[in-house]
């Protein structure tokens, strides 16, 4: 224990006998004794009802009234449950508590999923064929490279606070604000609805075309495209209506459909690899029928001779041969030749085809272009490809990364499992896509792969007839998990629509909010339904699939945008546990989002972007009236003007809340600023950026010292310059230093742009600077409190490190009581700062006697998990001791002091002298000690003093020694002068009152309880504080709040604890909240 908490022997009975004794009775300097009565009597009513309070707590005891104890706090916050509690039947028997999913079941497969779709089954061979192996690699690599960055963008947000159930519309309107999350939620939910489209066309497509190519209802589709797409249009139709249906009936059906469907990608998948090694050395069973270089359809392989009557009847009509049959010769050329062939290197440069063009191997125009004007049975090009085109069609294939934020709400660490999830789902899929990209190009036959259809080969899938054990497992594989991924879009839609439509930012979706007695959102499934059927319309997966790229990359993009923007302004909220983002990766995510919808289709992109944009204005100026200034300056200020008012319109979000600081600054006698290490420390604090206000006040009348207030604002600007202070000045004048503080704290600012957190020195010699001389500080507290703004008070100001320095160590915070969170933030927003950067945070907080420490401290580190602030937690037990007799001791050394200043009525110099004697009365040895009534007395009558250091001097002075002038004056009047006979009378009646007084003071004075417990408090927990932090850089704990009762000994009293609270600590910041949060575990 500390030296100063050591009590004699002596002191401790003499502490005692009056303890002990507590029906004796006495005077001390008259009525003081009454005084002591009648305080006792004031509070004997809070003591009955504060009587719960830990004793060593009971210094904040007014705070717990309003403001939780950390127990209690963090319980609530690590038992917080995020998923949208269901409707329950009071009849019914308590569900089991639901499996919280991992990061395998919950994120990993769900990704898996959503990315591989439709699109790998029946478009990749041929994107590989058109492209080539070399351009089809950056095709696939460039999609994605998107994904990657965004699912890197979006691990960042998803894992800056606790996720909401909702995915990408929650993280982006609450990210970037509710315009563009509303034109993102929206573009995300037309994306959607246009993929359900597209995977309904898309297994129609597989149906028709190679499991059942009879069911179709316009003829031979082989011979006429649009007899194709309206097979796929009516048949789609009819998938959708029914599809639809069991969205409406049933979404459990759907839920485990997902399940099949995921394990038929699985296999579907494994079975395409198995076939590719299974046929290393090719396949006899396809063969293609090629006329020169040009490939042909309908024909059967033993017909595939130029003599055979079926081909010479077709090209040779009335014996008038075609010119490109009669110069070449017609081969047969193996489908799939193996990876041991070579065939790779036939595939590597890309062939890309006008609309109409034959599919033939090389470039060269007599064997692409159709000179005849008649096709026969040559197979041609459908439509004109290139490689942005290829890109925007093969686009939807890696799109489904949300899937995992979108199940936010049901995982057991969403923190933990959507980035490790989605990235390690994206570099699975990627994996494939781009080994698959090789593989195919080194497998199949350049000819059969560029046949979308499959035409050469009698209508089959090319991807299927590689796969082992045969093509039917890729076909009913392809077939279901196309379905289950229409099913998953039909239901996930409705539901991201009537969440927009609730948020009610966009007030024409408001009737898409309500649910049915079920709790589905049939009206909005009832949308989704009709802007599916327009997509189903388009009736090919080629037109489709460039459209809803557009508005998954613009989604996107402003993932990308989010994490950008939020990285570059360092919002003091943002703060993801996910740590390998960078905003330069957002910046290029972005970009390559935007140039990837250029390239492919400027005319969808160009729709997409008007949609986004329309949407944004649409929610940012609704019933908003615009006006434009004259010239440019007249349209800044209008901006101005428009963003202070729209500032004004209420209180900042906890997410967006930063300390907008006032800097009280205290002049000395030179108009200079008096602790220049208060200007270093918000400068250090302002690395979370925000507004900086300093101001002082000078005491006098404006009208005569005008002059010195404008050289009192230079030197303060100097000051902020010197110490790199970004922000604003001002000197205010006034009668009274205390009201003119007020007067700044209430009035300072414009609209919205106020400060919320005030900066002022402590008032280090409040004991020597006359009667009540804490009133002004007192009296700020109390202003900043009633303005609900938050007070930052730094003790030790000049021990604080200066901005161009580093330190090491530890940041230790001591957390009593909740108050808005902002003990959490300084310190995170003094870490932004290279001086504090290399400091460790630890977290101290004090258990009551029904705390669980080892429960509490497991959900503080939760707390702090969730807050994404790295910290050592350690809770404190304090054992509820018995008042010690150093606490009445020092107790009764305050209240004597209070007594002796009423009493004895002292000017401001006597008032120095005796708080000076007390402090030496505390710093004699006990043996030494004179009674402490005695020293006192002595000081009033000029009595001998001894020179000895201050305690609680003001820092810039490094000793006060007393003047020995008053000493030698003494000896001369006692020698020689008429008073000299006086004297000895005087002394003899001091001495017999003081003894009197002092023999009753140990007999019958007891302390007020009152003040003995908060002192008690005070003591308590500086002893342990010491113990803990005494090495610790700074120290950051709760400023307990001013008396209620406006009496200058209760003002003294709290003055006095709070020395005590932070006696032996160097450098100690006390805190007092605004009244707020200010910090949130929310993302």
């Amino acid at each position: 224990m500390p030296d100063r908490f050591q009590v004699t022997k002596t002191d401790e009975e003499t502490v005692l006998d009056y303890l002990q004794d507590e029906s004796a009775s006495g005077k001390l300097l008259g009525d003081t004794q009454d005084d002591l009565q009648d305080s006792r009597d004031v509070h004997s009513a809070e003591e009955n009802q504060k009587s719960t309070i830990d004793p060593n707590l009971y210094l904040y005891d007014d705070d717990l009234e309003t403001r939780p104890h950390i127990s209690t706090f963090i319980s609530s916050i690590a038992n917080y449950e995020n998923t949208i509690p269901a409707a329950t039947d009071p009849d019914a028997k308590p569900a089991p508590p639901s499996a919280r999913m991992g990061t395998l079941i919950g994120v990993f497969l769900p990704c898996i999923q959503n990315i591989f779709g439709v699109i790998l089954f029946i478009r990749l061979t041929w994107v590989v064929g058109t492209a080539g192996a070399v351009c089809g690699f950056l095709i696939v690599l460039t999609c994605c490279c998107v994904t990657m960055l965004t699912a890197i963008s979006m691990s960042a947000i998803a894992t800056n606070g606790v996720v909401p159930a909702g995915g990408s519309y929650f993280m982006i309107s609450r990210s970037l604000g509710p315009e563009f999350g509303g034109a993102v939620g929206m573009l995300f939910y037309t994306g959607t609805t246009l993929a359900a489209a597209m995977y309904i066309v898309g297994a129609v497509e597989i149906v028709l075309t190679y499991m059942a190519p009879w069911a179709s209802i316009f003829g031979d589709f082989t011979k006429d495209a649009e007899a194709m797409y309206n097979n796929f249009r009516v048949y789609g139709t009819i998938l959708l209506l029914f599809m639809g249906l069991i969205v409406f009936l049933g979404v459990k059906f759907v839920n485990k459909f997902a399940t099949v469907a995921l394990a038929c990608v699985i296999f579907s998948i494994i079975a395409v690899y198995v076939g590719i090694f299974d046929n290393i050395h090719g396949n006899e069973s396809l063969y293609l029928c090629v006329l020169g270089k040009r490939v042909l359809k309908d024909i059967p392989i033993l017909n595939c001779t130029k003599e055979d009557p079926l081909l010479h009847d077709l090209y040779c009509p009335n014996n008038m041969c075609e010119e490109y049959f009669m110069k070449n010769n017609v081969t047969r050329v193996k489908g799939i030749k193996g990876l041991a062939s070579g065939v790779f290197y036939d595939n590597i440069l890309p062939s890309f085809l006008d609309k109409g063009q034959f599919i033939a191997y090389g470039q060269k125009s007599e064997d692409i272009d159709n000179g005849s004007g008649q096709s026969y049975n040559q197979i041609m090009a459908d439509i004109t490809t290139s490689f942005t085109l290829l890109i925007g069609i093969f686009f939807p294939s890696v799109t489904g990364i949300m899937a995992g934020s979108n199940r936010s709400g049901d995982l057991a660490d969403a923190q933990k499992s959507i980035p490790i999830g989605t990235i390690c789902a994206i570099l699975t899929t990627s994996t494939v896509y781009l080994s698959s990209v090789l593989f195919f190009a080194g497998t199949v036959d350049n000819l059969l792969l560029r046949d979308k259809f499959g035409q050469s080969i009698g209508g089959k899938l090319v991807v299927a007839n590689i796969a082992w054990p045969n093509q039917w497992v890729i076909l009913i594989g392809s077939f279901l998990s196309t379905l289950g991924a229409g099913l998953q879009s039909l239901t996930g839609a409705p539901r991201l629509l009537q969440a927009i439509a609730k948020d009610e930012i966009i007030p024409f979706l408001a009737p898409f909010a309500k649910s049915s007695k079920r709790g589905e959102p049939v009206r909005a499934l009832l949308l989704t339904l009709v802007i599916c059927q327009c997509g189903i319309l388009l009736g090919n997966v080629d037109l489709l699939a460039p459209l809803l790229s557009m508005f998954f990359l613009m989604c996107y993009g402003f993932v990308n945008l989010a994490c950008a923007v939020q990285t570059l302004l360092r919002t003091p909220n943002w703060r993801p546990r996910f740590k390998f983002y960078h905003w330069s990766l957002s910046l290029i995510g972005l970009t390559l989002c935007i140039s990837v919808m250029i390239m492919t289709s400027w005319y969808f992109a160009l729709i997409a972007i008007s949609m986004a944009i329309i949407i944004y204005k649409y929610i940012e100026y609704r019933g908003a009236e615009k006006e434009w200034g004259d010239g440019i300056r007249g349209m800044a200020l209008t901006a101005a003007r428009y963003s202070l008012q729209r500032l004004e319109e209420g209180p900042p979000h906890t997410k967006n809340w930063r300390p907008q600081i006032l800097v009280l600054s205290k002049l000395n006698d030179n108009l200079v600023p008096k602790y220049r290490k208060i200007f270093s420390f918000a400068t250090q604090l302002k690395a979370g950026k925000g507004l900086t206000i300093c101001v002082s006040v000078i005491k006098g009348d404006h009208t005569k010292i005008s002059n010195k207030a404008v050289d009192a604002k230079t030197t303060l600007r100097k000051y902020m310059t010197d110490e790199k202070v970004k922000g604003f000045c001002d000197v205010l004048v006034s009668q009274e230093i205390g009201e003119g503080l007020s007067s700044v704290i209430q009035t300072i600012g414009l609209g919205g742009m106020k400060p919320n957190t005030v900066i002022i020195g402590w008032p280090y010699s409040w004991r020597q600077e006359g009667r009540y001389s804490w009133k002004t500080f007192i009296q700020t507290v109390r202003t900043v409190a009633a303005c609900h703004m938050a007070l930052i008070v730094p003790k030790g100001i000049n021990f604080y490190p200066e901005s161009n320095h580093k330190i090491g160590g530890n940041i230790d915070i001591w957390w009593i009581v909740h108050d808005g969170g902002l003990l959490m933030l300084l310190p995170f927003l003094l870490k932004q700062h290279r001086t504090w950067r290399n400091c460790k945070l630890r977290i101290f907080t004090v258990a009551q006697i029904e705390d669980n420490s080892i429960q509490m401290k497991k959900d503080l580190k939760t707390f702090l998990y969730h807050l994404r602030i790295e910290a050592d937690v350690e809770v404190v037990e304090m054992n509820n001791s018995d008042i010690s007799a150093y606490t009445y001791e020092r107790t009764l050394m305050m209240e004597q002091r209070n007594q002796m200043l009423r009493a004895l009525g002292l000017n401001k110099k006597e008032n120095s002298n005796v708080v000076q004697t007390i402090m030496d009365y505390k710093e004699t040895p006990s043996d030494n000690k004179l009674s402490l009534v005695q020293t006192i007395v002595d000081h009033h009558y000029d009595a001998i003093k001894t020179a000895s250091k201050v305690r609680f001097a003001d820092p810039t002075i490094e000793d006060i020694h007393h003047d020995t002038h008053n000493e030698e004056k003494r000896n001369s009047i006692d020698s020689d002068g008429p008073e000299s006979s006086e004297t000895p009378d005087i002394t003899s009646n001091k001495d017999e009152s003081t003894e009197k007084a002092d023999g009753n003071l140990k007999s019958s004075v007891k302390p007020d309880e009152f003040n003995v417990r908060r002192m008690h408090t005070a003591i308590k927990l500086n002893e342990v504080i010491v113990e803990k932090s005494q090495d610790a850089q700074l120290v950051i704990m709760n400023l307990p709040g001013p008396p209620r009762e406006v009496r200058p000994e209760r003002e003294s009293n709290y003055m006095e604890f709070l020395e005590v609270l932070t006696e032996g600590l160097e450098k100690v910041l006390m805190v007092r909240g605004g009244g707020r949060e200010v910090i949130t575990i929310y993302s």
